[in-house]
């Protein structure tokens, strides 16, 4: 059992860029998927697909747009230590050349648009 699947996809996305890969694969949750929109979103990824091999076996595969597109990954919020704030109170990233996921009422969104919706949520991960 799986106590971070957050930290996982991270660490995965990590791994495939230290690696030069040009795609990974990592299993499926709404989460996941939703954080992976917003990473495409803000231009970090090229592109992302949901792929269901079978009724149990749900992968996400991403596919990178080049190795200096993502410096960093950093998970904020643990199972262990959930960190919340308002929409005023989201950290700068890297002096605002990063964006932070947001996990809030309206859904899984960057810091950027956490604030102009002005709704805060839980602080998922950093990534610059």
């Amino acid at each position: 059992m799986m106590t971070d699947p957050v930290a996982d996809m991270l660490t995965r996305i990590r791994n495939a860029l230290s690696a030069s890969h040009d795609r990974v694969e990592f299993p499926a949750s709404k989460t996941k998927a939703g954080i992976c929109k917003v990473l495409k979103e803000e231009g970090y990824i090229k592109s992302f697909k949901i792929i269901a091999k079978s009724e149990s076996d749900v992968k996400i595969r991403v596919l990178f747009k080049d190795k200096a597109s993502i410096v960093g990954l950093q998970r904020y919020s643990k199972p262990g230590l959930r960190q919340y704030r308002g929409y005023q109170d989201f950290p700068r990233v890297l002096s605002g050349l990063g964006v932070s996921i947001i996990s809030t009422s309206k859904g899984i969104l960057s810091s950027k648009t956490a604030k102009r919706e002005k709704v805060g949520g839980e602080i998922l991960c950093n990534v610059w």
